[in-house]
């Protein structure tokens, strides 16, 4: 296949698309919309069967990451309130939670791992880094690197749909050039 646009010109369009995504009343985390679309080249690239597997994997990863967030939020000082305390906690829920997480990656549908921690590491970055429509509220940033992770895939996809890719014709074989007969008594 040959691009008709340059894919480096589509893609960059397309990224700078992302600006209206996060610069409006919403404040929604763009950056994780080119996790997804990175994701999706690392698994060969944009078709139906790649999109489905990271459209399961990165919601549970997202689902894994806002259960540390409340349970923290909820119990974090059953320890004890000390920084130390809250420490062994938080530990203590990354351990478990970071298990069951691991241990759901067997699970078929699921099992597609790093597409899991794309998810659970966009979900921390959304919710620490404020992002969402309701910034420090854990369930509103779960709504929002869900919705922009699941337009990671599609981004990848429009990446190569927009470049209008056409196919190459087929060249010919290079006729066959005899060589010139080479001088008595030398040998090739």
């Amino acid at each position: 296949m040959r691009e008709r646009i340059p894919h480096e010109i589509v893609a960059s369009v397309l990224a700078a698309t992302t600006a209206f995504i996060g610069g409006n009343a919403l404040h929604l985390p763009p950056w994780a919309i080119f996790i997804a679309w990175a994701g999706t080249f690392l698994l060969g690239g944009p078709n139906l069967a790649n999109a489905k597997r990271l459209w399961c994997a990165m919601p549970m990863g997202s689902t894994f990451a806002l259960i540390i967030v409340l349970l923290e939020t909820n119990a974090g000082t059953a320890f004890g309130e000390s920084q130390l305390a809250r420490n062994f906690f938080a530990a203590l829920c990354i351990l478990v939670v970071n298990t069951t997480l691991m241990y759901t990656g067997r699970l078929p549908l699921f099992s597609l791992i790093p597409g899991m921690f794309f998810g659970f590491a966009s979900f921390f970055a959304t919710f620490f880094g404020g992002f969402g429509y309701d910034a420090g509220n854990a369930w509103s940033a779960w709504v929002c690197v869900i919705a922009m992770n699941a337009l990671g895939p599609v981004f990848a996809w429009l990446s190569i749909r927009l470049a209008f890719p056409v196919p190459v014709e087929a060249r010919e074989p290079a006729a066959s050039v005899p060589r010139p007969p080479a001088p008595r008594g030398e040998s090739v």
